[in-house]
């Protein structure tokens, strides 16, 4: 389509205020300060124009401006894999940011949404129009408090809770344990260490959570070395859910799961170069049986969440007390799929 090729590209830089206070694990940083945001937007000659948000503006901008906008004037939009294979063979060069790998790709698939007149998710061959969302926590200063708040989040409806606690494995397990006691056995239940631990603390707090019959066991430590995964998971029966942040997006994946390290694994659009590249880690998930879980929230990745089957939930943040969520999530604790052509998204940057 010749009203398909790019003729500008751009960032829109984007002030945000500092976010509402909270924290995660010991030793990483909690809330995002103010900080200049930004919105990646790609233009065709026919005037259609696909956004995709970014946390870091002025970085955005610097990349776009010295690399990425010449490379993609005059290309046809709708062109998607190769300007998707285009992005990583300028990866060899710049290395770039894993949330701004895929941002060129998410903003051609809001194009190609936009001009087909149908939502991101049908162009990916809808699988659901619905799906339970799980509530995932900040971290929180006491037991006490988490019970407090997981009672909050079933009373509001969440299907599922997922635990950011102290980085401590005793301290953490003896919270596994007060909140499964509390919630009762058939809940669903999951924990994150957002890479916390060395092995010997990821073993003894995976066992636990085997014990306490956890539904998965999300990044214990540092996705650096796929071989301590492995043992990890010859040591726990805990599921463990994996290749959050690794690198190469579906390459990694494919080494986690080959050395049995996964009974799930993480994909999503910030950290997996993309929708295209999403897409892939899902496919390569469910051709071994195995489940893609989606990380994060917001519009691209609900789109996701509608058009993987083997996803479970979305996963929509808590925070404060008296909790605070996602507001896309129902009564009922799910999430519906969007209607609007393209992401339906002019800007946003969660």
């Amino acid at each position: 389509m010749r009203g398909s090729r790019i003729q500008d590209v751009w960032v829109d830089v984007v002030e945000l205020p500092a976010q509402p206070g909270y924290r995660w694990r010991d030793g990483l940083p909690g809330a995002e300060p103010a900080r200049q945001a930004g919105v990646l937007r790609i233009r065709t000659r026919d005037g259609v124009v696909g956004s995709a948000p970014t946390p870091r503006g002025v970085i955005a901008a610097d990349l776009v401006g010295r690399r990425i906008r010449d490379e993609l004037l005059g290309q046809d939009a709708l062109r998607r894999e190769w300007l998707w294979h285009r992005m990583w063979e300028l990866d060899r060069i710049e290395e770039f940011p894993l949330y701004f790998l895929g941002l060129v790709d998410v903003a051609l698939w809001d194009i190609a949404g936009r001009i087909a007149g149908a939502p991101v998710h049908e162009l990916l061959g809808n699988f659901r129009q619905s799906i339970p969302a799980y509530a995932s926590t900040v971290t929180y200063d006491s037991i006490e408090e988490y019970l407090d708040v997981a009672d909050q989040c079933i009373a509001r409806g969440f299907r599922a809770i997922k635990l950011h606690a102290w980085g401590d494995a005793r301290r953490d397990a003896k919270l596994a344990v007060a909140l499964r006691a509390h919630v009762g056995d058939d809940f669903p239940l999951m924990y994150d260490g957002s890479a916390g631990f060395d092995l010997a603390d990821a073993v003894s707090l995976g066992r636990v959570l085997s014990e306490s019959d956890f539904l998965w066991y999300e990044e214990p430590m540092r996705e650096f070395n796929i071989t301590s995964h492995r043992w990890l998971a010859e040591r726990v029966g805990v599921p463990l859910l994996v290749g959050e942040t690794s690198d190469g997006a579906h390459r990694n994946i494919a080494d986690f799961i080959a050395l049995g390290t996964a009974t799930r694994v993480r994909t999503s659009a910030i950290f997996k170069g993309g929708i295209t590249g999403a897409i892939r880690v899902a496919h390569l998930a469910e051709s071994f049986g195995l489940r893609a879980e989606v990380h994060g929230m917001g519009v691209v990745n609900q789109h996701l969440c509608m058009a993987i089957p083997n996803t479970t939930y979305y996963e929509a943040l808590v925070w404060g007390n008296p909790i605070r969520t996602d507001d896309s999530v129902d009564s009922g604790g799910l999430v519906q799929a969007a209607t609007e052509p393209g992401l339906a998204e002019d800007g946003g940057t969660r």
